[in-house]
């Protein structure tokens, strides 16, 4: 399998693709005027301390003070029990007698600034890998809730003896259960790294200053993306390039080689039409090679797809052919969970098949082709409806999501009110409107399409309204609302 990873950056954005043989498998985006504060490590001066709020007010350098709570201070268990944060509710020792003003205190953001709000701050630093997530403070070897207890003892016994005796603890991802002892080895030493700059950093900045920003989205390329089926990542920024260069050297040596500089006249995305691809992916049909389609509708409760056959008619029988169209289909939904990034809840509706060995096989594909996903997945088999309920880990926003925003005219809805039925909407209101007043004359404001309606179909309508309230009704097109807005002005 041939994989390349193509990167398109600006000062604004930077998108990158990961594309399999020559078709776009993954996006992602990132804007820098988005990127939130969230894992963000700061050595931070306290401001002020509240003994009657048990919270204290921390200077980061940013233009409100954040806010740290005593229960979010961190503090080592005295009977050797692995260190937390304050337990059950119940700080053991009162915040004025932990931090006081003036003091520089490394901490760690864990809610962005929402309105008025400052960030929210924790003193206890956790640092997230590709596979792991380091914590400097504590001893605690710990594995995700979310993998089979069956399997939690054995995987942190490896971690333990991964991590040797240089200090701090580790919690396995969910993402690292699959991972292979050098993986593992891989990302503790990028942790311990990462750790040493912010500690040396620590002692020789001031209060207010940055020490560690999570990773953008430029450097998880190299930390989360490349994989040995990775052959080149290519980058149309020579500056940027530089600097991936360099911290690849020194975090992921492996990927350093694969880096090119791409000087193509040509933008980068267009060698494999990726701008088109994703303007695809923020549509519903997705058209298949054989002639089906898919229809994609992603709601806030789950996703469904819906199969279909379309126009393919180039099996043999009927059965066949809703049989090859499934497989595809199968294929298909995959690479689109994937380039969407749909996670949660997904439904799929494949076409019925009568012959159980066509469900079974179409089914295999089906997994088959989630087992490529770097985000884990599970699918059921075939419900009593003939549906295949799957889920899908959330990572990130979905693709439609932080690329679109709900329809100005639909509001969201994804359909609008006929003209007609706007029409009726107005006649009404106007009957509403003249039981409470007596204007002398009443203006429709109103779309051109509802204007015309009335100019022509309802004309009579509009007229028998006019001599029941026995009085005029003029009417004035707008062509700058939409099609389910109007105003009727009392004049």
């Amino acid at each position: 399998m041939q994989q390349e990873i193509l990167i398109n950056w600006s000062p604004q954005e930077t998108r990158v693709a990961i594309v399999e043989n020559g078709a776009v498998q993954e996006l992602h985006v990132e804007r820098t005027l988005e990127r939130g504060l969230v894992g963000n490590v700061y050595l931070g001066k306290v401001a002020r301390v509240l003994p009657g709020m048990q919270s204290a007010f921390i200077d980061i350098g940013l233009e409100r003070a954040a806010f740290l709570h005593v229960a979010d201070v961190w503090h080592r268990q005295p009977d050797g029990e692995p260190p937390a944060l304050a337990r059950n509710g119940q700080p053991p020792v009162p915040i004025e007698r932990q931090v006081f003003e003036g003091q520089a205190l490394m901490v760690q953001v864990i809610k962005d600034p929402i309105g008025t709000k400052g960030a929210r701050l924790s003193t206890q630093i956790s640092i997230a890998g590709r596979l792991l997530v380091f914590l400097p403070q504590d001893d605690h070897i710990g594995v995700s809730q979310k993998i089979a207890t069956a399997q939690r003892d054995a995987l942190r016994q490896r971690l333990q003896a991964l991590a040797g005796a240089d200090g701090g603890g580790f919690i396995l991802r969910t993402n690292g259960e699959d991972a292979t002892d050098a993986e593992l080895a891989e990302d503790i030493a990028y942790l311990r790294k990462t750790w040493a700059r912010i500690r040396t950093a620590s002692t020789t900045l001031p209060p207010g200053s940055l020490l560690h920003q999570d990773l953008s989205l430029l450097q998880r390329v190299l930390r989360d993306l490349v994989t040995e089926q990775t052959q080149n990542i290519r980058i149309d920024s020579h500056e940027q390039f530089a600097i991936l260069q360099a911290f690849g050297r020194e975090f992921m040596p492996a990927a350093v080689g694969r880096l090119q500089h791409y000087k193509g006249e040509r933008p980068i995305f267009d060698l494999f039409n990726i701008d088109e691809e994703i303007t695809k992916a923020l549509g519903r049909r997705v058209d298949l090679k054989s002639g089906g389609y898919l229809i994609v509708d992603q709601t806030e409760a789950l996703t469904t797809v819906d199969v279909n056959t379309g126009g393919f008619v180039g099996a043999r029988n009927f059965d066949d052919t809703i049989f090859k169209t499934n497989l595809e289909a199968a294929q298909a939904i995959a690479r689109q969970l994937r380039l969407r990034n749909l996670g949660g809840i997904i439904i799929v509706d494949f076409i019925d098949m009568a012959r159980e060995d066509h469900r079974d096989a179409v089914l295999a594909e089906f997994r088959k082709q989630l087992g490529r996903d770097r985000v884990k997945t599970m699918a059921g088999g075939f419900s009593q409806l003939g549906l295949v309920e799957m889920t899908r880990k959330r990572t990130r926003e979905s693709l439609a999501h932080m690329l679109c925003e709900p329809c100005a005219a639909c509001q969201g809805k994804g359909s609008l009110k006929t003209a007609r039925t706007v029409a009726y909407d107005i006649l009404r209101e106007i009957l509403r409107e003249a039981r409470q007043f007596n204007p002398r004359e009443y203006r429709v404001v109103a779309a051109p399409q509802v204007v015309e309606l009335f100019l022509d179909e309802e004309s009579q309508h509009l007229a028998g309204l006019s001599d029941f309230i026995g009085k005029p009704i003029s009417l004035q097109a707008e062509t700058a609302i939409g099609q389910e807005q109007y105003d009727i002005v009392l004049l």
